[in-house]
């Protein structure tokens, strides 16, 4: 069996060890510490003048504590995009209140402005205005911010960006993750840079920023002792962590560019297969990441040829891919929730997969799984 070529594993840089080394030097073991706070002024930096970060423990902690500032209780409702990975949806049931699933749009895949806006105008009509909306920037590509932040402010809903999947990306030219009341952003092993594990909250409102950072300390009121007005979270990133993501900052451009590389040589070998397509940016507005390649197989252009027979055959060859997100709406845990779209997100969950993108993977890797899919398909 051939050495197994992975969906997105970690890529280290080699600055890493200097940071983590002066955590042990300094005895800075422990949540916060210089790491912490240089590891943040290095993401405000690297996104853009006027935002501030709170680096946390999680993506999912930082859209959890995104609904808390935000206002979201039991008993309220959150419209969120449905063609995501569970973590965007979880935190509102955290706070008690019911997910509104939206579907997506075909051109980005992210959630559609028209449906969002039938959602809200339905909930305000069944008396429930929504508290918030979680639009996500999907496999790293930039959501439709313009149409989504129009629709949102005409309704005076806040936003909160899930932009765990997209560091990196831009839409007309700003950073995804700025453009919301709030954002996420996730350091897991399996992201354009890692922390181990790790998240940040990001926001142009620095009110939002210091009162983040003190409820993800356990929300500790300044006294002599240990005093508690308010309910606390264990939600700030360690030192150790955050100084693997200073080191992981002097990469990150060349992660992206790599990846950019790896979805160019996926295009150039499979684009020209019937039945074979991208997600792709809709315009010269987008840029993105490209965190992950991913492909739709349509079988009545490929002989009956599906999404799993390739994903069974990369297995075979040892290989890992992987189908879409399971759309939310169509989730066990969620089957009871509201949606509303017509069914691209499933459509899209039927017949796409993932391939493997990571910066670390060589251009030899690469083209091993366009064989082995090109072999399925022809």
């Amino acid at each position: 069996m051939p050495p197994r070529i992975h969906l997105s594993l970690p890529h280290m840089g080699g600055r890493e060890p200097e940071f983590i080394k002066d955590a042990f030097d300094s005895n800075w073991i422990v949540p916060l510490g210089p790491n912490v706070d240089g590891f943040e002024k290095d993401l405000e930096a690297f996104l853009r003048d006027g935002v501030y970060v709170a680096a946390l423990t999680t993506g999912t902690a930082a859209l959890h504590l995104g609904l808390v500032l935000l206002g979201v209780e039991a008993g309220d409702e959150v419209l969120c995009q449905s063609f995501t990975f569970s973590a965007s949806a979880n935190p509102i049931r955290y706070q008690g209140a019911t997910p509104v699933f939206v579907d997506s749009e075909p051109d980005t895949w992210n959630i559609s402005p028209y449906f969002l806006e039938e959602a809200i105008r339905d909930r305000i009509k069944k008396g429930k205005k929504p508290k918030a909306v979680i639009p996500v920037h999907l496999y790293g590509m930039p959501a439709k911010m313009d149409e989504i932040l129009s629709v949102a402010n005409r309704y005076e809903i806040p936003v909160l960006e899930d932009a765990a999947e997209s560091l990196g990306s831009t839409y007309k030219g700003i950073s995804c993750g700025t453009f919301g009341d709030l954002a996420a952003l996730s350091f897991n092993g399996n992201k354009i840079i890692t922390t181990s594990g790790g998240g940040a909250l990001v926001s142009g409102n620095e009110t939002f920023i210091r009162k983040a950072r003190f409820l993800a300390t356990q929300a500790r009121d300044t006294a002599p002792h240990y005093q508690h007005s308010e309910i606390g979270y264990n939600y700030r990133m360690s030192n150790i962590c955050a100084g693997i993501g200073r080191g992981q900052m002097f990469v990150l451009p060349d992660r992206v560019k790599r990846r950019r590389v790896i979805n160019r040589l996926y295009r150039e070998g499979l684009s020209a297969i019937e039945g074979v397509s991208f997600q792709t940016e809709f315009s010269s507005d987008y840029y993105s990441n490209y965190w992950l390649t991913s492909i739709i197989v349509d079988p009545s252009k490929t002989n009956g040829v599906t999404r799993e027979d390739i994903r069974l055959a990369c297995e075979s060859a040892n290989i890992e891919t992987r189908p879409l997100w399971k759309p939310m709406h169509l989730q066990p845990v969620f089957k009871e929730c509201p949606f509303y779209g017509d069914g691209t997100s499933d459509r899209l969950f039927e017949n796409g997969l993932c391939l493997p993108s990571g910066s670390i993977l060589t251009d030899v890797q690469i083209n091993e799984v366009i064989l082995n899919v090109k072999t399925t398909l022809l």
